[in-house]
């Protein structure tokens, strides 16, 4: 066991004399997860504001406007115009100027003085679906909204639900605020440690087949196993730093929360580096090849990581054989953890069956990986 622990320092130590020589490892290895991390977080989200509203307000009433700025006020609807008649809608929609328009017909203020039902119009350009479902829900919550006023000016002390049986309260745990942020940095965490660390073995292990410098490896007295582990612990090391700086960087830059149990987060991580180190040192053992293992390291990292862990769409809607697949995939699990942890207090006893999962994952990576390495050349 001594000689064993020796070698395996001996080949640790080679390996980060590697590392901290070459730039681009270095880069690839903590620069890159930041950049993406920004990128994804800014780039992409759910979030939709300063929706471009067009108005034709034909009743040109005190209540009229009030109901254009109750549209306005939290600036989810930005007014871009008006528009003399709603049969224009359909040229600002095709120019780009509006996505909305917000059609007040003439009577408005009369039906509500007389108590009648009044309606308004709002005309979407469905082209983009998501954002004319946010659309919807906002006009809806601006429309109640104007209504609660609207009774509330007319019968003093009474609210807009004060007519009905029955009023439900709605409360959203984990996420008030519903920002996207907090619901994709996780998940961007998990596909972007998965994409780096497929990619530094990978490449690292091929690099070696290339240049030649196994050969001098297998001359040395040192094991398969002692190869195995030797290359994967700085790499390790440089993981355990990769999951500091983005988990950092998400909660300074995003607001990203910690609300569970860090050690459980420091284990899964640990795992899931593990076992993604794992998979890109088995790529460069079959590959040996750094253009192939770059290949292989992206399509079997990125996509999964992307598509079938939760990270962009929920794994229940997808067709069986995709939600299958998906058990296989590590990412899933870590995202799990990680929003259990960060967002919504978990620990232990909520999170075992994701720990023991990405243990499996990570032991049979690191099997396979040894079993595959052969001391031959050919």
């Amino acid at each position: 066991m001594r000689r064993f622990l020796i070698r395996v320092r001996a080949m640790a130590y080679k390996e980060a004399l590697h590392i901290r020589r070459d730039p681009l490892t270095l880069y690839i290895g903590l620069v890159l997860p930041l950049i993406m991390l920004l990128l994804f977080g800014f780039g992409v989200s759910f979030d939709i504001d300063h929706i471009p509203l067009a108005v034709v307000d034909d009743d040109r009433s005190p209540e009229s406007r009030a109901l254009v700025d109750a549209f306005t006020a939290a600036h989810e609807f930005e007014r871009k115009g008006s528009l003399d008649d709603a049969d224009a809608a359909g040229d600002v929609f095709a120019s780009g100027r509006a996505a909305a328009v917000l059609e007040i017909p003439e009577g408005y203020a009369r039906a509500l003085a007389r108590g009648e039902t009044a309606e308004v119009g709002l005309l979407l350009d469905a082209a983009d679906a998501s954002s004319t479902t946010a659309a919807l829900v906002r006009a809806d919550a601006m429309s109640r909204l104007a209504t609660a006023r609207v009774v509330a000016s007319a019968v003093p002390g009474m609210s807009a639900s004060g007519g009905l049986p029955v009023s439900a309260a709605t409360w959203t745990r984990f996420n008030p605020a519903g920002r996207s942020a907090l619901f994709l940095v996780p998940g961007v965490t998990a596909y972007v440690l998965a994409l780096v660390a497929v990619l530094l073995t990978a490449l690292a292990v091929a690099r070696e087949w290339e240049r030649g410098s196994m050969e001098q490896l297998f001359a040395t007295p040192v094991g398969r196993l002692d190869i195995v582990v030797g290359k994967l612990l700085p790499y390790l090391a440089m993981g355990a730093v990769q999951v500091l700086l983005v988990l950092t960087a998400g909660a300074w830059v995003f607001g990203l929360p910690l609300r569970g149990n860090l050690l459980v987060l420091a284990i899964a991580a640990i795992l899931f580096m593990l076992g993604m180190l794992g998979q890109g040192l088995l790529i460069s053992v079959v590959t040996r090849n750094q253009m192939v293992a770059t290949q292989a390291s992206t399509l079997s990292s990125m996509l999964p990581s992307m598509l079938l862990s939760g990270f962009m769409f929920p794994i229940a809607n997808m067709p069986w054989p995709l939600r299958a697949l998906s058990h296989i995939v590590p990412a899933r699990y870590f995202i799990a953890v990680l929003r259990g942890v960060l967002l919504k207090g978990n620990g232990w006893t909520e999170l075992w069956p994701d720990l023991v999962a990405l243990l499996a994952f990570a032991a049979f990576m690191v099997a396979v990986s040894t079993a595959r390495f052969q001391r031959k050349l050919a």
